[in-house]
This record gives structure tokens, sequence and C-alpha cells, in this order.
């Protein structure tokens, strides 16, 4: 192999080296690229403002004013759990934001550094303060866990790789050429990126399930609020196909955490003394 040829492998493997971090919150090493939030809190913010400017706002109602006062709640939770863990100026730069928007599609979201949207298509499965209370500490989860820094790192290893494999076949047929490549990118998607999606998601059911109990909502609305959206489900492809595991897999997996939350959320209230 030519030398040019073998710096591209190298490269690929010493950037993972050096983009694996320790995840604060999860403990986990984590691929990372972006070491320094302040930029991609200012992307965040950007996209957002856009987003609200192009799409209407709920203001003033009861369900817009439960999002905003629930979020609080939520983000509350996340400062006292990292002062449990000992980082208490951790989320020193999020700036927290909470809008409902009116849309049918059944979603909700947070933006690296605390920007939150609710749809009003999720309301009604949500249906009471706890459960939008489970929606709003899974969404918060993925942006303290770093999950968008985490997929943005992931898909620029994703398509450096195809770089690399293009590189590698150049001199193949176009026929074998064109094979490599799709099976380099069916290959990555279904063994690389839809796990790695999944395991996100995952993780952000776990540790939203400790911030809802920790603010003092009820972690067994969690499971439910996934029967309700089972419920008005219509089905979908197999798991391994999917950005989320099953709705069985995440009713499953809440039920069995309860308890930890209900006592990790004891430990920190005798820890921390908050009400």
């Amino acid at each position: 192999m030519k030398p040019s040829k073998l710096l591209l492998p190298l490269f690929f493997v010493l950037a993972i080296a050096t983009a694996c971090k320790t995840n604060t919150l999860t403990g986990k090493k984590t691929l990372n690229f972006f070491g320094d939030n302040k930029p991609l809190f200012a992307m965040s913010l950007k996209q957002y403002e856009t987003f609200l400017s192009e799409h209407e706002v709920v203001r003033g109602t009861e369900n817009a004013r439960l999002v905003s006062r629930i979020g609080k709640d939520i983000a509350k939770a996340a400062k006292t759990y990292f002062s449990y863990k000992g980082q208490p100026n951790l989320l020193d730069e999020y700036d927290w934001e909470y809008h409902l928007v009116k849309r049918d599609q059944v979603n909700a979201w947070c933006m690296p550094g605390g920007k939150i949207v609710f749809y009003t298509g999720i309301m009604g499965i949500a249906d009471n303060p706890d459960g939008i209370a489970a929606i709003m500490g899974h969404e918060v989860a993925h942006a303290l866990a770093d999950h968008g820094a985490q997929r943005m790192s992931m898909g620029i290893l994703q398509q450096a790789g195809g770089m690399i494999t293009a590189e590698v076949s150049k001199n193949q047929d176009d026929r074998n050429r064109e094979r490599i490549m799709m099976a380099y990118g069916i290959g990555t998607t279904v063994g690389g990126m839809l796990p790695f999606s999944r395991k996100h998601e995952t993780e952000a059911d776990k540790i939203g399930l400790e911030l809802m109990t920790i603010a003092g909502y009820k972690p067994e609305e969690a499971p439910k609020l996934w029967e309700r959206m089972k419920a008005q489900s219509k089905g979908g492809q197999p798991e391994f196909l999917s950005t989320h595991p099953s709705e069985e897999r995440r009713i499953a997996n809440l039920k069995e955490w309860i308890p930890h939350a209900k006592a990790l959320a004891g430990e920190i209230k005798m820890t921390t003394n908050i009400n």
C-alpha cells in the first residue's frame, strides 16, 4: 500500500483514540470531537431562534405554563444531581428555555445548551404533569449526556470511513466499487449508527427517569407514558432497523429502573437537603 493510502487509516485510528472522553454524567468513555461546549451551544441557539421564528409558539395557555414550570423543575433537579456528584457548576453555561409549539407531530426535543421545544401533538399523550415530566426528563437527559455532540462525532467518523473506503476501492471496476460502498453504508448504519442511537435513547430513558424523580414527580408515570405511546403507534420497523428501542423494551426497562430512581432521589434529598 502506498504511504498516502496508509495515512488515511492511521489518521482515522488516531482521531478515534484522541476523541474518546469520559462522559461526566454516565461515567463512560464516549466519542466526542467537541471538547468545548461554547461553539456547539452557540450553533444550537441560532438554530433554536430560527425554528421559533418559523413556527407558532403557544403562549399563555395552561399547557404552555406546564411545559415551562416542569422544565424549570427538571433543570433544577439536574443541577441538584450534579451538585450531589460534586460538580455544582457544571451546568453554568446552560441557558434553559422552554417553549410549546403548535405542531401535530408527537415530538419534543432539547438542544445542546438547554433549548427545549414541546409540540402540541405530544401533550395529549403526556396526559398529565408527571407524563410531561417523563418526556422533559428524557429530552433534558439527551442534552446533559452530550448525545448531540456524540451523534455529530459519529457522523463525522462514518463520513471519514466512507472516504477511506472510496480511496481503497478506487481501482475496482465500477460495479464492484458500488457494491463495496453500498455494503459500507448499510453496514455502518445498521451495525453502528442505529445501535449508537438506540443506546442514547436508553441512556436518556434512565437518566430522565432519575431526573423526574429527583424533581418530585412520580416515576411510575414513565412506563405508562410509553404504554400510551404504544397504543397510538401504528407499529413500525424492526428494532434493529430503528433509531429507538421498541416500546416494549422501554416499558420493561423503566419499570425495572423505578426502585433505583426512587432510592437515588431519596439519597440526594438527604444529602443535599432539597425540599
